[in-house]
C-alpha cells in the first residue's frame, strides 16, 4: 500500500476536474482500485503504488489540460483515465494538442477524442475534399463545423456554406406550415445547433445577414461556383447520385469541402440509390479526395448511444 498527497492548482476549476458531486473522483477510485479523499484543493490517494502513481499523472494532466483551455466532461475524463491506466498520458496529450481545433467560444478548443476522429481532423487539414462516413454520435458534423469556424475566423476562407438535403422523411414538405424558408428550417437545425456552440450568436447573425455564413438546402447549390469557402454537406446519405455530382462540382478556388453521412440511415425512396454510397467507388483513389470511416468506437455522445449503435450492428449481422 502507498499513500500520496497531491495539491492541485486552485487557480483553475476543481469542479471541472472532479465532476459534479465528485463523480469523476469516484470513477477514478473504481477504475484504479484506490481510495481518494478530497480536502479542498488537496487529494489524499491510497492504494497500490503503481495505481497511486497513475492517479497522480491523471490529475496532473487534467490540471494541465484545464490551463490550456480544455473542457473536461465525463467522456473526456474517461479517456484520460484510460490513458493513465495504460501509462500513455503524455503521448496521448501531445497527439490531442497537435490536433485540437481552436474556435472563438468559451470552449476555446474542440479536441478529437478517438483515433478515428484524430485521422478525420488530419484529413480535413490535408485534403480539399473529405468524406466522413459513420454512425450517429461519432462527431462527423461537429468536427467539420469546428474546422469550418476555425478556418473562417482565421481568415483562411471568406465564407462558410452549410448545406443539407431536404429529404421528406415521413412528412411532405408541402403539408408543413409556412413559406419555403420555414419549411426547410427544421432540416438545417442541427447545423445551427453546432454553429451556436462555437461562435457568438450576434456574430453568427451578422455574418448570416451579410451572406458570409450561409445555411441552405442542397438544391440551392445548383448552378453556383463556390470560391474562397469552407463548404459542409451534412446528411449526405440522402443525396441522389445526380445531387452528389452536382454538389461536388461546385468546388471553386481556395475552397474546402466536407461531406458527412451515415449510410445506415438512408431516407431516400428504395428505388433511388444513395449518392454517398455510389461516390465511394467513383472517387476511390482520386488525388485530393479522402474517405474517413468512423465506427461505433468513435461515438462520443452519452455512453448509452455507443451501446445502441453496437446493438443495431449486432442485429444487422444476425439478420
Amino acid at each position: 500500500m502507498s499513500t500520496e498527497t497531491i495539491k492541485l492548482d486552485t487557480a483553475h476549476s476543481l469542479r471541472n476536474i472532479f465532476g459534479p458531486k465528485e463523480e469523476y473522483l469516484r470513477l477514478a477510485e473504481a477504475k484504479l482500485d484506490l481510495k481518494i479523499v478530497n480536502r479542498g484543493s488537496v487529494l489524499r490517494i491510497s492504494g497500490a503504488e503503481a495505481n497511486v502513481a497513475r492517479a497522480k499523472k491523471l490529475f496532473e494532466r487534467l490540471v494541465a489540460d484545464c490551463k490550456k483551455g480544455y473542457s473536461i466532461d465525463k467522456y473526456t475524463f474517461g479517456l484520460v483515465l484510460e490513458d493513465a491506466i495504460r501509462d500513455e498520458s503524455e503521448e496521448k496529450a501531445d497527439i490531442l494538442a497537435e490536433n485540437r481545433i481552436e474556435v472563438p467560444s468559451k470552449k476555446r478548443f474542440i479536441t478529437p477524442r478517438t483515433p478515428g476522429q484524430i485521422k478525420y481532423v488530419k484529413a480535413i487539414r490535408e485534403h480539399d475534399i473529405v468524406f466522413s462516413i459513420g454512425p450517429a454520435g461519432t462527431g462527423k458534423t461537429y468536427l467539420a463545423m469546428a474546422a469550418a469556424v476555425s478556418y473562417f475566423t482565421r481568415g483562411e476562407v471568406g465564407r462558410m456554406i452549410l448545406a443539407r438535403p431536404a429529404v421528406e422523411a415521413g412528412e411532405k414538405l408541402g403539408f408543413l406550415p409556412g413559406d419555403i424558408a420555414q419549411k426547410v428550417s427544421p432540416y438545417l437545425r442541427p447545423l445551427y445547433d453546432a454553429l451556436y456552440e462555437m461562435m457568438d450568436i450576434n456574430k453568427i447573425r451578422r455574418n448570416i445577414e451579410t451572406g458570409l455564413i450561409e445555411l441552405a438546402p442542397l438544391a440551392f447549390m445548383r448552378g453556383r461556383s463556390l470560391n474562397d469557402a469552407f463548404i459542409i454537406l451534412d446528411e449526405a446519405q440522402n443525396t441522389t447520385s445526380e445531387q452528389m455530382k452536382m454538389f461536388l462540382t461546385r468546388l471553386g478556388f481556395n475552397s474546402k469541402v466536407i461531406v458527412t453521412g451515415d449510410i445506415t440511415q438512408i431516407d431516400l425512396p428504395s428505388n433511388r440509390p444513395s449518392g454517398l454510397i455510389e461516390v465511394q467507388h467513383i472517387l476511390k483513389g482520386v488525388h485530393g479526395v479522402k474517405f474517413c470511416y468512423l465506427t461505433q468506437h468513435d461515438v462520443v455522445r452519452h455512453e448509452i448511444v455507443q451501446k445502441i449503435v453496437q446493438a443495431y450492428a449486432r442485429d444487422k449481422k444476425q439478420a
